[in-house]
């Protein structure tokens, strides 16, 4: 009956967002309208000509100063072509939001709100490819009938966020899909299909016109904010070429060749001395050369006036415009390429074919959304409306992508999932327990629905009793009596604590991990008073040491959710009440408080003999909290590997190269695309649901070679490969993973090249192990 309750909460909040009978609005803004009889005299209206033409065409047209007007986000129409304005920045992280000074989205006329999925931290715990695409193909159908509704100024969406979350202090690790470079490209590439209007496997022929433009970004090693006095727009980041190679550009190398993303922003940071939006080697001879990047790239925002004002890079605002046009950039957000580009033209340190060039790239993407076309409502995706916006299948994939990202880090003795019974008395006790905006994490926009996990926990529980427990999450002030008292008096006690934006976030890294304030002291005050063991939940997007907690017995769950979005109380309470069995698993390794003695400022992966101890699961040598892909159920899994096509891959190279170890070696770069393409083999796994319980469970491979972290230049081990099983109890499935030489078992040695090496390697699934041996 509560579980009833809840969804009919849940449903009665969707359809009463959304009006059934929206209100006439504005066409939305475009060129080339047929009523008008000077589109036929414009080669840039022709849709039988390439998008490059089309845009060569609009480029002829325009007067100097139309080019430079054109160099920044606000763009200005030109009413004299017909051109409307246009807003590049348009955000779309985890949902279609009106975020920045300047939004591209308005919610302001039909369209009121737009589905709010969990933020990105968490939607990697699900480790589902799969529901990554679906979301966001949600996003940019949403983001379409936004524009149909005539409440969007542009198409083009400055997301995802694809860099490593390397640091668990960096406040906006939370917009990313964690650590690791396996996960983040394969996240970057279903966001791009999904947003795009692609097909999950990328072969849906688009015929150039994109749904909507994403936008992958900071590019690249960009991943402290504002760390004791340190802030992004002077961080120059020391990266080896190593770590780059095999950290850091491979999940935008996915992002481009793979998910052919139509964007890239380049980040605040320099690297290795160059900013990056100044870096010829990394926009045009690695994005556009190596990778073959079709779009345009676009700074960070004011990133082009650092370089001068902040860095001391370019000795004058001109010599700065030169620098990041000349490098490959097209579009500044800011104003600084219109105020400093003409005397930058003046002065001959840029030519007005740099000008065209970047011009150029933007016209084309601009075409290619369809926006060059004559009326959008009439073409390709025009006839997604308003109604399509927070629609109730939109709102339930919301609630799906939160229940499968929870995570479940503790549970001694069974105490989840908690009773049903209505005579059961429970208080909910935390200042994260009754806010629904906190649920939300960063670059949100308003959602279509609220419910604060409170509210979702009392449609199982009515007369729950709730107490803040602190004053804010910050918790300077904490109401321990008060707490202790209420939580003599119940049979079980739920604990919503965490972070929230005041503590992380974009521009404020954080300088502690531990619980801010007194929220320790509550958290124990009332675990010890309880008359059972208690439930912790955390709703946070970085990793916290709650090693205290892991430790007490009288905590007795511990559940992370994340910023779980607007479905994220109900998916919250369902999993609490045992209505939804938890599979998310950590995209993130949890650190103890001590790792604040490492610098923030140290890029490197590896550890070294210096007692550095390296980062993320695949080099850090130290104590942790939680693994990376620690995740518990309310069943219980077993792997047995059942084939492997081949046990033995040969890579028939007539020189091999030995490496400091005598271990011979091939370089990937020289054996070719059919050669990496014939070292492959095939590995199913059996998995089995031994417990009580139905679940859906990601299934992680990762591989190991023989020698691996001996001397901290090789990972301890390295992802390959997720698959998501859904399992009734006592019920077998089977799940197969392809290998590939190249791309699985190579690594970047010390000049950033990538290499395979000779010997044995052991394919891991939880604690089955499987040899694999490679021959050069």
């Amino acid at each position: 009956m509560a579980k009833q309750i809840l969804l009919l909460l849940f449903l009665f909040i969707v359809l009463h967002v959304v009006d059934p009978a929206p209100t006439p609005h504005s066409s939305p803004p475009h060129a080339c309208d047929a009523s008008n009889p000077t589109t036929k005299l414009f080669q840039f209206c022709r849709t039988d000509l390439s998008v490059n033409r089309r845009a060569r065409d609009i480029v002829s047209r325009l007067t100097i100063d139309e080019k430079i007007s054109q160099l920044v986000n606000s763009a200005p129409g030109i009413p004299r072509l017909g051109v409307p304005a246009y807003q590049w920045w348009s955000e779309a992280l985890h949902g279609v939001a009106d975020v920045g000074p300047t939004p591209g989205i308005r919610f302001n006329g039909t369209v009121k709100a737009a589905t709010s999925f969990p933020q990105v931290i968490l939607t990697a715990a699900s480790f589902d490819s799969y529901l990554w695409f679906r979301i966001a193909q949600v996003i940019g159908k949403e983001a379409r009938g936004v524009y149909n509704a005539g409440q969007a100024k542009g198409m083009t969406f400055w997301a995802p966020n694809i860099n490593i979350f390397r640091d668990p202090r960096w406040g906006r690790g939370q917009e990313t899909p964690g650590e690791d470079p396996t996960v983040t490209g394969a996240y970057a590439v279903a966001y791009v299909r999904g947003l795009q209007g692609d097909s999950f496997d990328g072969k849906k022929t688009l015929s150039g016109h994109l749904q909507a433009s994403a936008c992958c970004k900071h590019f690249t090693a960009y991943d402290l904010d504002r760390w004791k006095g340190i802030t992004r727009y002077v961080f120059n980041a020391q990266v080896s070429l190593a770590d780059l190679a095999e950290t850091y550009q491979p999940p935008f190398k996915k992002c481009v060749e793979e998910g052919k993303a139509s964007g890239i922003m380049c980040a605040y940071n320099r690297v290795n001395g160059i900013p990056s939006c100044a870096d010829p080697n990394l926009l045009t001879r690695t994005a556009r050369g190596l990778w073959h990047f079709n779009g345009y790239i676009t700074s960070d925002c004011d990133a082009v006036s650092i370089i001068y004002d902040d860095q001391g890079y370019a000795k004058t605002p001109e010599d700065a415009v030169a620098d990041v046009l000349k490098a490959g950039m097209d579009v500044n957000c800011g104003s600084y390429l219109q105020k400093h580009t003409k005397s930058a033209l003046q002065q001959k340190k840029v030519s007005e074919t740099d000008i065209n060039r970047a011009l150029i790239n933007l016209f084309s993407v601009r075409i290619r959304l369809g926006l060059f076309n004559g009326d959008p409502t009439k073409l390709t995706y025009g006839n997604i409306s308003p109604n399509d916006v927070c629609s109730p299948s939109h709102q339930a994939l919301a609630l799906e992508a939160a229940r499968n990202g929870i995570v479940l880090l503790k549970n001694a003795l069974k105490l989840l999932p908690l009773s049903k019974r209505s005579s059961v008395s429970l208080a909910v006790i935390g200042p994260n327990a009754h806010v629904a905006k906190t649920l939300l994490g960063n670059y949100a926009g308003p959602p279509c629905k609220s419910v604060t996990p409170l509210d979702a926990i009392r449609g199982y529980v009515k007369n729950a009793v709730y107490h803040k427990g602190c004053d804010s999450v910050a918790c300077s002030n904490a109401a321990v009596e008060q707490a202790v008292a209420i939580a003599r008096n119940v049979e079980r006690v739920v604990l919503i604590m965490g972070l929230d934006q005041t503590q992380e976030k974009e521009d404020f890294d954080r300088v502690d991990l531990s619980l801010p304030g007194k929220q320790r002291e509550l958290i124990t005050s009332v675990a010890k008073a309880a008359k059972k063991p208690i439930v912790l939940v955390l709703i946070c997007g970085g990793p916290v040491d709650i090693s205290f907690a892991k430790d007490n017995d009288k905590i007795g769950s511990i559940v992370w959710a994340g910023y779980p979005g607007e479905a994220g109380g109900v998916a919250l309470a369902e999993i609490l009440f045992g209505d939804h069995n938890p599979g998310g698993r950590l995209p993130v390794t949890w650190y103890p408080q001590s790792f604040v003695n490492v610098k923030m400022t140290d890029m490197r992966m590896r550890s070294s003999s210096s007692g550095y101890p390296g980062r993320t699961y695949r080099f850090y040598k130290g104590p942790k909290v939680f693994e990376f892909g620690h995740g518990l159920s309310y069943t219980t899994y077993s792997y047995q590997f059942k084939t492997l096509s081949q046990n033995t891959l040969y890579l028939n190279q007539s020189k091999p190269q030995t490496n400091s170890d005598s271990l011979p070696y091939a370089l990937v770069s020289e054996m070719g695309r059919e050669s990496c393409d014939t070292a492959k083999t095939k590995v199913s796994v059996v998995v089995e649901n031994q417990g009580e319980m139905a679940g859906k469970h990601p299934v992680l491979m990762f591989v190991r070679h023989e020698k691996g972290g001996e001397d901290g230049t090789r990972a301890e081990k390295q992802l390959v490969g997720f698959k998501s099983i859904v399992l009734s109890n006592g019920e077998k499935g089977e799940v197969e993973f392809e290998i590939g030489v190249c791309e699985h078992l190579s690594r970047a040695n010390e000049v950033g090249v990538m290499v395979v090496e000779e010997g044995k390697y052991f394919l891991t699934v939880g604690d089955s192990e499987l040899p694999l041996t490679v021959n050069v």
